[in-house]
């Protein structure tokens, strides 16, 4: 069956990949990135190299908060539903950067951005026979979380910030998954294993894996019947796999989602 899919950050990497390859099963891909001229570049070569011209773009930029209400609002005018929210965008920054909102530019765009988009565009997704939402996180995440340094306001580590995020990304995930219990709506994260991207030589200055791996699971848990009514998990190479015990702290989940909804307005 034919879905309509959203991948943040999909003009590079991992996300491009991803698109490359829901494109080529046929699904309606919307693509986002914040340079419309890159972003019209991977459109086109998108709809060549899958011969699907059933194809489009959004544009914003992931540290802003308007960017994100904007393009929540051009997907909800535009479109009556949406089938899969694939939340993959993501930085490291080796030095503290503030977001245009004022944030630790890290979690603004990993966790907040995607926190922002997801609660947003919600009502659309509910609209879907079997809605989506699916967060690209990472076994880089936390085991902790000191939320006195959230925005790295004490001190600043980048392989800290990134970490912090990343749980962040599990904790709303598993958060989210169960305030949708209820509904048809599945929420799930995932590692996509240590795949050679611009991301990884930022941080760790190494490479790893093809783009293709790291597609695998965010592909499979956009599309496979596998996981129809499988919600608040967390996938390893497409399998459910055990992230770091704090992430099914539920104190911790909603301390976080509270401080999100403060921060971004909603």
């Amino acid at each position: 069956m034919k879905k309509k899919i959203l991948i943040t950050g999909s003009t590079d990497g991992i996300g491009k990949q991803t698109a490359l390859e829901l494109a080529s099963m046929g699904h309606k891909v919307i693509i986002h990135g914040r340079n419309l001229q890159r972003v019209k570049t991977v459109f086109n070569e998108i709809r060549e190299q899958t011969g699907n011209n059933d194809i489009d773009f959004v544009v914003a930029d992931l540290s802003s908060l308007e960017n994100v209400r904007h393009i929540a609002a051009e997907i909800n005018s535009k479109y009556d539903k949406l089938d899969v929210l694939l939340n993959n965008a993501g930085v490291f920054c080796s030095k503290r950067e503030l977001s245009k909102d004022g944030y630790e530019m890290t979690f603004a765009v990993n966790h907040l951005a995607h926190f922002l988009l997801t609660n947003l565009l919600l009502d659309t997704i509910k609209q879907s026979d079997q809605g989506r939402i699916v967060t690209v996180s990472s076994m880089a995440h936390s085991s902790d979380i000191d939320f006195d340094n959230l925005q790295g306001e004490k001190f600043y580590d980048g392989y800290t910030a990134y970490a912090y995020s990343k749980l962040c990304n599990i904790l709303f995930t598993f958060n989210l998954a169960n305030k949708l219990s209820e509904t048809q709506v599945t929420a799930n994260c995932l590692h996509p294993g240590v795949i050679s991207t611009k991301l990884l030589h930022a941080g760790w200055g190494m490479g790893g894996g093809s783009r293709k791996q790291g597609a695998e699971t965010s592909v499979y848990l956009a599309t496979s019947a596998d996981v129809n009514n499988v919600t608040g998990k967390y996938f390893v190479s497409k399998r459910p796999a055990h992230p770091a015990a704090i992430s099914y702290d539920a104190d911790i989940q909603k301390k976080l989602w509270d401080i999100s909804l403060e921060m971004s307005g909603l």
